[in-house]
């Protein structure tokens, strides 16, 4: 998928379907609703994860037809390996759980649909409407990097050097942001498959739309069945904490978070559109 050139007018962008099937139920009518074909629907990896229908969710995704690079969940299940590779402190309670929802994750999905995840590329690499755009997971060397706005610009910027890319679609972090720094700009369209721990159940995607001259990034909440997709995580003996995550909204533990984001628990979440005027001239933030 590197060097493609991708020419409709209007993108859709998000991460983290953690097998959250009701979550991707729900955006693909969102992207029916505004006309954006399938394949302008950009998914930044983790297809699987912490909730309960991994297999359901993955046939949902290959029959949708939309794209999608590999996460570190990805990676793991394709190589058999017998953790999650999140990159979670050893013994930290993100670690402890995974210890329950991987397992699960293993043994729920099929040949087929692991054979789907196969076909996954590392990383994506597009040309649109002039900018040249890489999606990667966590960062271009390390799919497992956590990455968040508080994250200094150097590390950022290394994805930049190596890609020669003027955009940069990332996911893993969980939180929807927006970073630049001379007309380099680094997005995070957040996860639909958790709350982004501002204190709601609605879960974040973004839209990249061509308006005449200008390049326009809009961050967007989705509504979506969560009571039906914590009861089914409960059903299955997966974890209470996350299960009540999709609820409430609150991240049950903050072990991943800087301590800029971790200060930032149950607030509302306010991202203005970010205006690309071209690859030249400066950015502005609309209002």
């Amino acid at each position: 998928m590197d060097a493609q050139k991708i020419t409709s007018d209007k993108l859709l962008i998000f991460g983290g379907v953690y097998s959250n099937l009701q979550a991707l139920q729900s955006l693909i009518k969102q992207a029916e609703k505004l006309n954006i074909p399938a394949e302008n629907c950009i998914c930044t990896g983790d297809i699987v994860g912490y909730c309960a229908s991994p297999e359901e969710t993955i046939q949902t995704f290959k029959n949708w037809g939309a794209k999608s690079i590999l996460g570190n969940v990805e990676i793991q299940l394709i190589n058999e390996a017998l953790h999650c590779g999140c990159d979670f402190s050893k013994g930290s309670k993100c670690d402890v759980l995974s210890n329950i929802w991987y397992p699960y994750a293993q043994k729920n999905i099929s040949k087929d649909s692991l054979d789907f995840l196969k076909t996954l590329p590392e990383h994506l690499h597009f040309t649109w409407n002039h900018l040249k755009i890489s999606t990667v997971h966590g960062s271009h060397a390390n799919t497992s990097e956590f990455v968040f706005n508080s994250t200094p610009w150097h590390n950022k910027q290394q994805s930049f050097n190596t890609t020669q890319s003027d955009v940069i679609i990332a996911g893993h972090s969980g939180l929807p942001f927006y970073d630049y720094q001379e007309n380099k700009y680094w997005i995070n369209p957040g996860v639909i498959g958790m709350p982004a721990n501002d204190g709601t159940p609605k879960v974040w995607y973004a839209i990249l739309e061509q308006k005449e001259q200008e390049i326009t990034i809009s961050y967007h909440q989705l509504d979506y069945d969560f009571s039906r997709a914590a009861k089914l995580m409960l059903q299955h003996n997966l974890p209470n904490s996350y299960a009540q995550t999709l609820s409430s909204g609150i991240w049950d533990n903050m072990d991943i978070l800087p301590t800029k984001e971790s200060k930032l628990q149950g607030q509302k979440i306010t991202l203005d559109s970010l205006i690309l005027k071209s690859k030249t001239n400066p950015i502005s933030i609309k209002k």
